[in-house]
């Protein structure tokens, strides 16, 4: 009875802590009640939420990356990323049982603030460890498909944890919105076509400390629904400008290396863009005249770590000098489109080889339509990890 009772007081290992809440599947919100609960919610009922919901949040995460290839567990900047997340879990539950007084919801605050810190850099480290893995030797085709399919869901994953966190420490601590108008992290009344321009310009200023050119761009709205309202839909700012400024990274580079590769000096053609807000859409389409894509690398261009461009030496590289490149890692479409679709939207390319592309971005116009897309650590998801160390059923395209 008293080794029972003993067993009992010893705190949870990491992995009995990822077991507990792995189990439980996350609990999407939509942009309406996110909005909702900026303006009528208090700080102990996001206590009380997030003490359970981001738990199973990074649970969740760290089962999946137990199915991936062992040779890439062993990665130091792996372990690294493993070991932040077991430290994150752990703080979290420590509140597991805790009544929200003012002190423990301040205490809260403040580990999810410092969980935010350590997790800044997760997206680099976590590539270094994919490169790392990727210098050792032939990847196998099985492993590949394990690896994306894992980092897809691992980001998005990331993506509304930063999101959570934002929105108590901004709406109920101290951390001030970045504009008066938001709600935290969300903009109510996002004007599109100004978040737009501003991707655009600072695209255009890396663009031309580059190659001392830049193509200019041709703005169309149209609303639908309100010809004469400018078009306002209520979404995250940075989440869609993060989108439009790899976008447009992307449009300048293909412009400007493709004109002067036909000898046509500096007559580069216009990147245009149109938005369009109806009933239940908005569009964004951008198109350039850099080229376009051939079909052999188009399947690839969302995949981690492909890129056209050089790829640097490093991510942590301190010794580069000179222009930042403006591409190379192979990671800006890929983490664009999980942007695009966190909120139940899309990110698609169509592009014509020899001419140009065309960059599609869906995003829900409807607050209630507008609602997390979250992965789920659940039985399908192991049998696709399980699944993909077996041989295609299809033949390879040459």
């Amino acid at each position: 009875m008293y080794l029972t009772r003993f067993l009992r007081k010893q705190p949870l290992t990491i992995a009995q802590l990822v077991d507990l809440y792995a189990q439980y599947p996350p609990t999407g919100l939509t942009m309406k009640k996110i909005v909702e609960f900026a303006r009528e919610g208090d700080a102990h009922q996001s206590f009380l939420f997030l003490r359970n919901e981001l738990p199973v949040r990074l649970a969740s995460m760290m089962k999946e990356m137990n199915h991936l290839p062992s040779r890439l567990l062993d990665m130091p900047s792996v372990k690294t990323v493993n070991s932040w997340y077991g430290t994150s879990l752990t703080e979290l539950h420590s509140f597991k049982g805790l009544k929200p007084t003012t002190d423990v919801v301040k205490s809260f605050t403040e580990i999810l603030q410092n969980i935010r810190k350590r997790h800044s850099t997760v997206v680099e480290t976590l590539a270094q460890g994919y490169m790392e893995f990727s210098d050792l030797g032939q990847v196998k085709e099985y492993e590949e498909s394990q690896i994306q399919y894992f980092l897809n869901r691992f980001y998005l994953s990331r993506i509304s944890i930063r999101l959570l966190i934002y929105q108590h420490t901004m709406c109920f601590g101290e951390e001030v919105p970045i504009h008066p108008t938001h709600l935290g992290f969300v903009d109510p009344s996002c004007f599109v076509e100004d978040t737009i321009r501003d991707a655009y310009e600072n695209a255009q200023f890396l663009c031309e400390s580059y190659y001392l050119k830049s193509p200019r761009m041709e703005l169309r709205s149209i609303n639908a629904i309100n010809s004469n309202e400018s078009i306002a839909i209520a979404y995250v700012p940075s989440h869609l400008y993060h989108v439009m400024f790899e976008l447009f990274k992307n449009s300048m580079r293909a412009t400007v290396e493709c004109t002067e590769s036909k000898k046509n000096g500096d007559d580069l053609p216009p990147i245009k863009v149109d938005i369009v807000k109806a009933k239940e859409d908005l569009t964004i389409r951008i198109s350039d005249r850099g080229g376009g894509i051939p079909r052999s690398k188009a399947d690839k261009i969302f995949r981690y770590m492909y890129s056209t461009a050089p790829r640097p030496v490093s991510l942590h590289d301190s010794q580069h000098s000179g222009p930042v490149p403006l591409a190379g890692f192979g990671y800006g479409l890929p983490i664009s489109r999980l942007y695009a679709r966190y909120f139940n939207g899309d990110l698609e390319i169509h592009s014509i080889d020899g001419y140009g592309t065309d960059a599609y971005i869906y995003l829900q116009a409807v607050e209630d339509q507008a609602s997390e897309w979250l992965p789920i650590c659940n039985r399908a998801a192991y049998e696709y990890y399980i699944s993909r160390k077996y041989q295609s059923d299809w033949t390879k395209k040459k």
